[in-house]
């Protein structure tokens, strides 16, 4: 993957670490430093870790999936990406969550990196064989995460609901991994 793909992939995995920070920021209705310092360190950790789960994982059965490995990347990112646009048309039920508390935080961060984990999966498809290679996506992706929680989290409190509905960020997050899948399976077949 080139950087702009990395900082893409980054981008379109912290939709989720956007999305859940906005809708908190709007619960929040003021800055509350804590809990949103907590939010913003837990899902950006949350997001690098699981990706290097994941291809770990994936590592051990290396040998078995090679020849099908960029199939399999297509299918996890494309999967990914149209469970995501699907997810953005589809109307936000009442969330009744309390995002003031550390416990829920740390829920949310662990529930918005399931996808990342999934994405470690494609890394050990793509050519990353040893962590020392992977050590840079993973930055990214744990920065990206932090920084758009950041954001969701100062939108969500200071324009709350009506911006939010408008963004439509996991749309957007949806398409570019599935754009990301399709070129790494034309790069692989051509």
């Amino acid at each position: 993957m080139t950087h702009i793909e990395i900082w893409l992939l980054a981008f379109a995995l912290a939709m989720d670490c956007f999305a859940v920070s906005m809708a908190s920021g709007i619960i929040f209705r003021r800055v509350m430093p804590r809990q949103m310092i907590a939010m913003v360190l837990l899902f950006g950790f949350f997001q690098a870790l699981n990706p290097l789960l994941g291809w770990l994982g994936t590592e051990m059965f290396r040998s078995l999936i090679e020849s099908i490995d960029h199939w399999v990347a297509f299918s996890v990112l494309c999967f990914l990406g149209g469970r995501m646009v699907l997810d953005s048309f589809k109307e936000e039920e009442k969330k009744s969550f309390n995002p003031r508390r550390m416990k829920v935080i740390f829920t949310l961060a662990i529930a918005t990196s399931i996808d990342a984990l999934a994405v470690g999966i494609s890394f050990s498809c793509t050519g990353y064989t040893s962590f020392a290679s992977l050590l840079y996506p993973l930055v990214a992706i744990g920065v990206v995460s932090s920084v758009m929680t950041a954001i969701g989290l100062y939108i969500g409190v200071r324009f709350g609901k009506a911006f939010a509905e408008r963004l439509r960020a996991e749309l957007w997050g949806g398409l570019i991994l599935i754009a990301i899948g399709i070129k790494v399976l034309i790069e692989h077949i051509a």
